[in-house]
Order: C-alpha cells, then sequence, then structure tokens
C-alpha cells in the first residue's frame, strides 16, 4: 500500500487493521516491522496520501477499491486440521465490507487463499448486498522479504485475476490502471479467478519443490564427497533450469512455502486427486528431513550427547534482511536441541527476545493467529538465553550453528571466537556462509551442508 501511495500521489490509500499498537506503531517513527526501504516510502507518503488508522468501517465505506491482506493460517482443529487454510478472518472481513458499504465496490484478495475462496467470497457479499455491486478481484502477492521493496518497484508480473463477466472486466481495468502508473502494461497479466488463485500456490510450491531438491543432493553430497555448491553451480548453469533457490540449507522457512503445500495438498484431495498430493507433500518431508538431520548431526559429531553443553546460534529469522521467524528452520533445530538438554545461546540482529521465546513455546501453526489466541506469556525456556552480539553467544561454547545467512556472520573474527570456546570447537554451518577451509585452519572442526566431510565428522556418523 505504502508503494501504491508513492507512486500513484493521485490516489488515497488508507491502512487500516483493528489493532491499536499496530496502528501506533505504522503512526510512529519505528515500524513495526523491519524490511530495507520500507522507511523511506512510508516517510515520504504518510499525511499526504497514505493513512494509517483503526478506523476500519469508516475507511472501508469511503473506499472504491478494498484490499484484503488478513491472514489465512492452517486450522488446527476441525476439518482439513493441519492443512486446510482457515478462512475464519476472511469471512469476517467480507461481513463487515457487506455491513458498512453504501456504494459500488471492487474487493481484491491480496491474501493467499486456496482457490474458490473468491466464490465463497462472492456468496457472502452478494447474499448482503442490499442492491449494492461487488465486484471480487484476485491479486496475489509475489514480493519477497528482504528484497519487497525493490521486488514491488520492479515486479517480474502483476497478476489480476477476475470473472469473465462485463462487471469482471471493468473491475479488472479499474486494478490495472493503478498498477499501470508504474508497471509496464506487458508486465501486468489478466486471468479468470482461479487462475490467478492457484498460480500463487504454484509459484510458491515450485519454488520451495527447488529448496527441497537441493536439500535431497545435500545429503547424496555428503555421503559421496561431492561438493552441493559445485552441483548446484553446474545445474544453474542450464538455462532451462537457472541458478536460483539452488542454495543448499537448513532448509526453508517463511509464512507462505509450508502453508500454501499444505493448502495445495488439502485441494488436489478434495477434488480426488491422492496422487498429486502426495507429490507436493514430500516437498515438506525433505524440508523437515533436512531439519531433523541438521540436529541429528550436531549431536553426533559432540559424543551423542549436547546435554549441559553451550550452543551458540547465530541467526533466528527465516532469511537475512527481515525480522521475520515465521516457521524459520531455527525453531526446530532449536527445539531439538533443546530437547537433548542443550543450554541455548541466540543472536539474530533483527530479532527480539520476546519474539524468539515465544516461538519456542509456540504449537505448529499457532503463530499465525492473532496475538490475543496464543497463549498470553510464554513460560520463558529455562535453557534458553537471548543476546545481543555474535560474541556473546559464542563464548565458552562447544559448537556454533549459523542458521540464518546474515552478511555480518561472514565477516566475524572467528579466531577470536575460537578462542573463547570449549575444545574441540564446532561449527555447524546451515547456509554455507563461512569459507570452511579457513575455519579448519584456525582449528575447527566445520560441517557444511552439501559440502565434502572433516574426517572427525566421518568417524561419527549421525543416526537418522
Amino acid at each position: 500500500m505504502a508503494v501504491i501511495a508513492l507512486k500513484c500521489p493521485d490516489i488515497e490509500v488508507a491502512v487500516v487493521d483493528i489493532s491499536v499498537p499496530r496502528i501506533t506503531a505504522w503512526n510512529s517513527d519505528q515500524l513495526p516491522i523491519y524490511e530495507p526501504g520500507l522507511d523511506d516510502v512510508v516517510k515520504q507518503c504518510r499525511g499526504k496520501n497514505l493513512f494509517f488508522s483503526t478506523d476500519v468501517e469508516k475507511h472501508v465505506c469511503e473506499a472504491d477499491i478494498v484490499f484484503v491482506s488478513v491472514n489465512t493460517p492452517t486450522k488446527t482443529r476441525g476439518l482439513g486440521a493441519g492443512k486446510a487454510a482457515d478462512l475464519t478472518y476472511w469471512e469476517s472481513a467480507a461481513r463487515m465490507i457487506a455491513d458498512v458499504s453504501k456504494s459500488d465496490k471492487i474487493v481484491v484478495e491480496k491474501s493467499t487463499v486456496p482457490v474458490k475462496t473468491a466464490e465463497a467470497i462472492e456468496k457472502i457479499l452478494t447474499h448482503n448486498s442490499k442492491g449494492i455491486n461487488f465486484q471480487i478481484l484476485s491479486n496475489p502477492e509475489f514480493l519477497a522479504e528482504g528484497t519487497a521493496i525493490e521486488d514491488l518497484f520492479k515486479p517480474d508480473r502483476v497478476l489480476i485475476g477476475g470473472r469473465e463477466t462485463p462487471g469482471g472486466q471493468k473491475a479488472i481495468q479499474a486494478l490495472k490502471d493503478v498498477y499501470a502508473h508504474w508497471v509496464p502494461e506487458e508486465n501486468i497479466i489478466t486471468t479468470n479467478l482461479w487462475s490467478a488463485e492457484l498460480s500463487k500456490l504454484a509459484a510458491n510450491a515450485f519454488l520451495a519443490q527447488r529448496i527441497s531438491s537441493v536439500n535431497a543432493m545435500s545429503a547424496l553430497c555428503e555421503a559421496t564427497g561431492a561438493n552441493v555448491s559445485q552441483v548446484a553451480y553446474a545445474v544453474g548453469k542450464d538455462t532451462r533450469i537457472g541458478p536460483k533457490f539452488l542454495n543448499a540449507s537448513v532448509g526453508f522457512g517463511g509464512s507462505c512455502f509450508q502453508k500454501d503445500i499444505l493448502n495445495l495438498v488439502y485441494i488436489c484431495e478434495c477434488n480426488g486427486l491422492p496422487e498429486v498430493a502426495e507429490y507436493w507433500k514430500q516437498v515438506i518431508k525433505i524440508n523437515d528431513y533436512q531439519k531433523s538431520r541438521f540436529v541429528n548431526r550436531v549431536v553426533a559429531s559432540m559424543f551423542n550427547t549436547v546435554s549441559n553443553k553451550k550452543i551458540a546460534i547465530l541467526g533466528f529469522a527465516f532469511k537475512k534482511d527481515t525480522g521475520d521467524t515465521r516457521e524459520t528452520p531455527a525453531i526446530d533445530v532449536c527445539k531439538g536441541l533443546l530437547g537433548d538438554k542443550a543450554c541455548v545461546s541466540i543472536y539474530d540482529p533483527q530479532v527480539t527476545e520476546d519474539q524468539i521465546q515465544r516461538d519456542l513455546t509456540l504449537n505448529k501453526f499457532d503463530w499465525d493467529h492473532p496475538l490475543h489466541l496464543q497463549p498470553m506469556s510464554p513460560t520463558t525456556v529455562k535453557q534458553v538465553s537471548v543476546v545481543w552480539d555474535a560474541y556473546a553467544a559464542t563464548k565458552d561454547a562447544h559448537a556454533v550453528c549459523i542458521l540464518t545467512e546474515w552478511d555480518e556472520f561472514k565477516s566475524l573474527d572467528y579466531k577470536r571466537i575460537y578462542d573463547n570456546m570449549q575444545k574441540p570447537a564446532f561449527v555447524f554451518d546451515g547456509r554455507n556462509v563461512v569459507d570452511t577451509e579457513k575455519l579448519r585452519e584456525i582449528g575447527f572442526i566445520v560441517y557444511s551442508i552439501g559440502k565434502p566431510l572433516d574426517a572427525w565428522l566421518k568417524d561419527m556418523p549421525a543416526i537418522a
């Protein structure tokens, strides 16, 4: 919305939320999320044509176009639990829009939603419309956290799906005109509603699949002495495949990949396609396997026990340049180590202690439900400390696990870290960011995902 306000000075944009603290933060100098470049954009437009408000009904009533970006978490109970999307928040938003509207509106699905959501939303709006005409569009978001502003300034494509009726086409054109302020016409794709809804799930499934593919290869590389970076480079040179999303790691995270694939699996099952569902399930299975394989490697290398050993965790966010920890592999790795009674010391440049403690106490999928539905004060995990610098985290540690590829981890003084650690000193690089040879020269025993193993690691095989 901030980028639309910046690129379309003639359009008034109001961002509304029922959460008072959140809107207060958006109106302050300390925005509630960290995203490179976002500060500048918000500060240029705020108070001119970009407004943040808790007066939801007033702004919805006055709007011509309403973007709905509410959570669509995975259901935790009932029909489809663990897979289906929970449309509770979507439905209440749609009912509120119907209640307060006095003029025709275009309602745009911005949240990632299961295919055919638009149909449900249409039914709610038309049955409560009091003669008002609503058009539903699907306009899924393809930006990536950490590069979101850049992605919005120069999108690969903007996708708009709508009904193939005169009203639907007119609504598509209205939204197209907004994006056309800065996006070249040929990059704005229009489709029917269902294609747009499914394209978002498909794009995320394909991306996650690439990560799981290279991670599956990384296990084979370790077993055979191949180097996954060399394999990925060679594979990526094939123009049909390309080099992106081929970095082996401890696993993918973020708010979308797992949720969207589970959603896809559920839709396939509901449509009588168990084989297709099974195919996509494997992408998640490999991701879970990669995380548990990493934990097993850590424990096995350290004489099969990490009980009461201090382990430094560098990086908790699911990737660099964001403070987002949703579904970050760090959660499962930390829980795995804590399960073996390790003492974990965590450093991340953008994630607060509160957030880390909450993440380590929440049940799966709870993170995507509103705060008031989550456990109020997490019972602080005694074995976890959160520190504000990498050297404090690693002091007296037996091992260092690098779980986020923050640039600063490449340039740390590893000699200083080594000197202050217990020996033998281990580095488990879950993001392949360090120079393994240099670290070995210092004296570390290094495990790097998909890279040839130290003799030490070969002697201490991980029990899967």
